[in-house]
């Protein structure tokens, strides 16, 4: 069969559903061989590349599986790149597929630039951001690359794969019965080795104010996860990434971090024991001086990654190489067996969150709340990056079978809008995509596809005329010079309602708490815009000054009241 057919095929036969891309010379064979299969599989069309991308991160982060995104040579893969790398840093299953120009066509070993026109070496740039990365110039390669791709891209800790075919390779013939393919073997979660547990078990009964934290290793889409964190006696953080924890964890005290909540920074900072499963305890999480964070505790830290766990928090930590489902359940029946009483320790806990409640309510961050109120159940909701993504965090009373999903490690603007497509295409309700009105404008070309499929996306755009996070950075360290960043000085945002109009959207205006009732009730399920309109001089808080332990955050507490927390 033609070798086209064959990757259409595959992809079938793998469970995919959807694939994400862009039409381009070198992929027009692939591109008429979904066309034949669209009965069983669909390639969705985007704007540009990058919108791709996102859109498979979004797919695979809202349970769709695999995410699956081509383009074409040069320009096309290269656009690719935000997405790869995203997906990279949050450990995300994708496989991408590039086209590449014909074999014959490409440099080799010659000493020059490029051969073929719009061909670049995909391949070389994206090693670093890929668990596996090939170029495939043979359709002898084919079948094997394919299911090394797909092997990697779910097996382990989790990431991106990526095949660059050249265009004479997917127009020949392939005989699938007899191509050589690749066998992975079957991975068997891991556990806890029997002598960590007894360092563990020893830790527990050592202690009297344990914390377990989650990170974003750490699946919330099962309902044993909730199940099982519910069984475990002890306080309950999150990082930034993994805050939709707090829809069914009932011991949660907010998520750690420089723009974490105070709550959850002083309950860690009064801890003894710390059990990490699946945070990366990096900088944003633990502050710049890593013995400032959790200064009393033991960290028994738990990754499947062996690299992460030689970037330490504390030099005594207690590293622990396991799956994170798999420690959940054997530090869950751990627990079983102690008659520890930690009532005066949630005591304490109880007293620090009743202290803090309401200290850092600002206009965003009520407006975020009550627009909550409004997202139904089991809703996916997207966030973009900067002020209304730790809004988003701080404030959303997220509710059961939430999922919120940010771009964390890579931190990219302009995520939002894609993830929220792809993830539409694996969910019934309404997908919600949080935005800035900067970021919002990264990807904005997206809203075309939104409007072209009739999708029930519900953009939600927060307009400060500003980007909030650098103008913040600029008031605090550049004398409030605001280059670039507002309207007055280098910056400018379009007129939202009339983009609405343009891109056949409903559109809803938003400008103070009170009627947020009124613009979110009766919404249709078809494209709709929601402009949310603040003051431009806004600001994420709390917010940790370098160098500080994160339980003492921007703006400062009343020292009496600090110094209360700390001797609790």
């Amino acid at each position: 069969m033609k070798a086209s057919d064959y990757i259409a095929e595959y992809l079938i036969a793998k469970g995919v559903s959807d694939v994400f891309g862009y039409p381009g010379g070198m992929v027009t064979h692939l591109m008429d061989s979904f066309g034949k299969y669209r009965d069983k599989i669909t390639a969705h069309l985007c704007y540009n590349e990058q919108g791709a991308a996102m859109a498979a991160c979004g797919f695979a982060l809202a349970g769709g599986g695999i995410g699956v995104a081509y383009a074409t040579s040069g320009p096309g893969a290269t656009n690719l790149i935000t997405g790869i790398c995203n997906a990279y840093m949050d450990s995300i299953p994708t496989v991408f597929i590039t086209g590449q120009v014909n074999s014959y066509e490409q440099k080799g070993d010659l000493n020059v630039r490029q051969r073929g026109f719009q061909e670049t070496d995909i391949v070389s740039i994206v090693k670093p951001i890929t668990k596996y990365a090939v170029s495939v110039n043979s359709v002898d390669e084919l079948r094997e690359s394919l299911d090394r791709a797909f092997y990697e891209a779910d097996h382990g800790r989790k990431g991106p794969a990526l095949l660059d075919i050249a265009m004479n390779v997917t127009r020949l013939d392939i005989a699938p019965a007899t191509a050589r393919g690749f066998e992975g073997g079957s991975e068997q979660a891991q556990n806890i080795s029997d002598s960590d547990i007894r360092r563990i078990s020893d830790a527990i009964a050592h202690s009297v104010r344990p914390v377990l934290l989650v990170g974003n290793g750490l699946p919330r889409t099962d309902g044993e996860v909730f199940s099982l964190l519910n069984s475990i006696p002890l306080p309950v953080v999150s990082s930034m990434p993994a805050v939709d924890v707090r829809a069914g964890a009932e011991r949660y005290y907010g998520f750690i971090g420089a723009y974490g909540d105070r709550t959850a920074n002083f309950v860690v900072a009064k801890s003894d024991l710390l059990i990490s499963i699946g945070a990366r305890l990096d900088v944003r999480q633990v502050g710049a001086r890593r013995e400032n964070f959790a200064p009393d505790s033991l960290i028994v830290r738990v990754d499947n990654d062996p690299g992460e766990l030689e970037y330490k928090a504390h030099d005594g930590e207690i590293g622990v190489r396991a799956d994170s489902m798999c420690a959940l359940r054997q530090i869950a029946e751990l627990y079983k067996y102690t008659d520890k009483d930690y009532s005066e320790w949630f005591a304490v806990c109880d007293e620090i969150s009743e202290e803090l409640k309401g200290t850092d309510d600002r206009e965003p961050n009520i407006m975020m709340r009550e627009i909550g109120k409004y997202i139904p159940e089991g809703s996916v909701i997207t966030t973009d990056v900067g002020q209304n993504q730790v809004w988003a965090a701080q404030s959303l009373e997220i509710k059961n079978g939430q999922r919120l999903l940010f771009s964390a490690g890579h931190g990219a603007m302009g995520f939002s809008l894609p993830a929220a497509i792809g993830a539409s295409y694996c969910t019934d309700l309404p997908v919600w995509s949080l935005n800035g009105d900067g970021g919002i404008q990264m990807n904005i070309q997206e809203m075309q596809w939104i409007s072209r499929e009739r999708l029930p996306v519900r953009i939600v755009i927060f307009n400060n005329h500003a980007l909030g996070m650098i103008r913040h950075f600029q008031e605090m360290y550049f004398d409030s010079y605001y280059f670039q960043t507002v309207e007055q000085n280098g910056y400018a945002c379009p007129d939202f309602e009339k983009l609405a109009a343009a891109y056949r959207m409903d559109y809803r205006r938003i400008d103070d708490v009170q009627n947020v009732r009124q613009a979110l009730t009766g919404l249709a399920d078809a494209p709709t815009l929601i402009e949310v309109c603040l003051s431009g001089d806004t600001y994420v808080f709390p917010k940790l000054e370098f160098g500080k332990p994160n339980q003492d955050q921007e703006p400062l507490l009343d020292r009496e009241l600090y110094n209360k927390l700390q001797s609790l």
